[in-house]
C-alpha cells in the first residue's frame, strides 16, 4: 500500500512538472504564439524545440498578418516574442506546417 502511495504522488508531481509552463489559449506565459517572432541565441521568451511528432503547436511561417494561433513572422526588430531553438528540454515543442497551424 505505501509502494502504491509513492507511485501515485510521483506520478502526480511528473505530471504537474510538465505543465508548468502554461501553455493555453495559444500563449506561453503571457506570450502569444502568434506574431512577430525574433530568434536569438541567450534571454529568449520561450525556449522552441522543433519536432516531427507529437507537438504542442503547429506553426506555419507567414510574410505578413501573423494573426492566428501558430502563425509566425520571423523579425529581426521589433517582435512580439522572442525564441531561441533548443534541442531538449525546450518549454514548448513546434512542428513546422505548411497548413492548418495551432494548438495541438
Amino acid at each position: 500500500m505505501k509502494l502504491l502511495k509513492i507511485t501515485l504522488i510521483t506520478l502526480l508531481a511528473v505530471s504537474t512538472a510538465s505543465f508548468a509552463g502554461k501553455l493555453g489559449s495559444c500563449s506561453f506565459n503571457g506570450f502569444p504564439l502568434y506574431g512577430k517572432v525574433k530568434v536569438v541565441d541567450a534571454f529568449p521568451d520561450i525556449k522552441v524545440e522543433v519536432v516531427d511528432a507529437f507537438s504542442d503547436l503547429d506553426v506555419k511561417t507567414v510574410d505578413a498578418f501573423a494573426d492566428s494561433c501558430g502563425e509566425w513572422q520571423f523579425v529581426d526588430a521589433f517582435p512580439d516574442f522572442k525564441i531561441q531553438f533548443v534541442n531538449a528540454f525546450g518549454d514548448i515543442k513546434v512542428r513546422f506546417v505548411d497548413a492548418f497551424p495551432g494548438l495541438k
